[in-house]
């Protein structure tokens, strides 16, 4: 079970980290030709999201990998969930139900990585 966790985790972190890197990095109005869900918020807001991802991505990995303050694993994995349902309320009020399912996929590894890491 450890593998497939480790596995899940380095997935998880990978998206993550190029995700964040993308929205903190890349002005709002490139960003809008990917993502056009962006023009509906302040550019700080983006960069926001960014930054929390990366912030999420590495907690994924560092502490359970350094085992300094490894709780902070599972919590990693509880926020991406909570950004994903985010995510989803967004997609749904939109009318963007297609994009709900690839929201609920990571979510469901982010509560599998959460649940796995909480319980060892």
């Amino acid at each position: 079970m450890n593998i497939v966790l480790w596995i899940v985790q380095s997935v998880l972190a990978l998206m993550f980290l190029m995700a964040g890197f993308m929205k903190a990095l890349t002005p709002k109005d490139k960003l809008a030709t990917k993502m056009p869900w962006v023009n509906d918020y302040p550019a700080g807001m983006v960069k926001f999201i960014g930054l929390m991802q990366l912030a999420a991505s590495l907690g994924l990995i560092l502490p359970w990998l350094t085992g300094i303050f490894p709780v902070l694993t599972p919590i990693a994995a509880a926020g991406l969930c909570v950004i994903m349902i985010l995510a989803a309320a967004y997609h749904l009020r939109k009318g963007e139900r297609k994009e709900i399912g690839i929201n609920l996929f990571i979510f469901l590894m982010a509560v599998f990585v959460s649940y796995g890491r909480y319980k060892v």
